[in-house]
């Protein structure tokens, strides 16, 4: 496979993944905002969701004040936004398009259909029952993608570079969303395991639709050193930083079957695969979650530079 299709490929699964993760961020931040003010502080709920998109300094360059409107507007539809759900869907079906071939026809008409929908939108919202279409056609244009790709796919390496990017994507979006909820959004003066402290922990798990899953593994109320068990440690959900390297870690192997060749991307996904395999979350919260979460961050960013060097993107 040549190295420009390859980099066409993982960055489709990357981009895909930020889009469904953004709308489910937005989502959440909605429940987040609902409280009263006197409650929970609104403005803070939409601050934390600039913050888990890392678009703080983006948003501070268009001089608006934190808000809902602004904030929805700038994370779904604004074009200078590199993260932006319209960005991210016009940048996905570039890279699919570039590559039509690798992919099956279930698989294109699923980006192509919601780049469609997309397009028709202007710059602006027309109200939250629009934003909530939009939102909810984002998720289902991706589970579509990710269905038909599991479907209808070769097992080849185009496949695996799809999953690389996705699961890259993925760690990077939980590990934010933890470290975000941890360090801005519990008010100060607000007890930890206090009512506000639940409600949002309960949001966090909304977000990533783990609500059932934490229900059926630990069987108990929401606390939150289990939440981050789940979402860092527990390998039976795709979206827990430990799952998501174990398909890394796969993924790379058997694209290393085919070439015949290893790399730096090998070692460092088997290095972040032990530190995670031998850990445990009373080590981590003893240690500091935010201190693990910001060296998994930066350790998953090296790993990604590391596969795009590898493969030559």
């Amino acid at each position: 496979m040549l190295s420009r299709t390859a980099s066409n490929l993982y960055w489709m699964g990357r981009y895909l993944e930020r889009a469904d993760f953004t709308a489910r961020l937005i989502e959440a931040t909605q429940r987040l905002a609902s409280l009263p003010s006197s409650y929970g502080g609104a403005v803070n709920a939409w601050e934390s969701a600039i913050a888990a998109s890392w678009m703080t300094h983006a948003f501070s360059a268009t001089e608006l004040p934190i808000t809902e409107t602004n904030v929805s507007e700038f994370l779904t539809l604004a074009p200078g936004n590199s993260s932006s759900i319209r960005s991210c869907l016009e940048t996905a079906r570039a890279n699919a398009r570039s590559v039509r071939t690798a992919l099956t026809e279930e698989a294109w008409e699923a980006i192509n259909a919601a780049w469609l929908e997309m397009s028709k939108l202007g710059p602006h919202l027309a109200g939250r029952d629009a934003l909530g279409s939009i939102l909810e056609m984002v998720k289902h244009a991706v589970s579509a993608f990710e269905g038909a790709a599991q479907r209808t796919m070769l097992r080849g390496d185009a496949f695996w570079f799809i999953n690389l990017g996705s699961s890259i994507e993925r760690a990077d979006n939980s590990a934010r969303l933890l470290d975000v909820k941890y360090h801005l959004l519990l008010p100060r003066g607000e007890s930890v395991g206090g009512s506000l402290d639940y409600f949002q922990w309960t949001t966090i798990l909304r977000t990533v639709s783990a609500m059932t899953a934490y229900r059926w593994v630990y069987r108990d109320s929401v606390k939150p050193w289990l939440v981050a068990d789940l979402l860092i440690l527990n390998r039976q959900i795709p979206r827990s930083l430990a799952s998501c390297y174990d398909e890394i870690r796969r993924h790379l192997d058997l694209l290393a079957s085919q070439t015949g060749r290893r790399g730096p991307a090998h070692r460092l996904a088997a290095t972040g695969h032990a530190r995670l395999a031998n850990t445990n979350i009373d080590n981590i919260f003893a240690d500091g979650l935010h201190e693990f979460l910001t060296g998994f961050i930066y350790d998953n960013n090296r790993l990604g530079d590391a596969i795009a060097e590898q493969y030559l993107f």
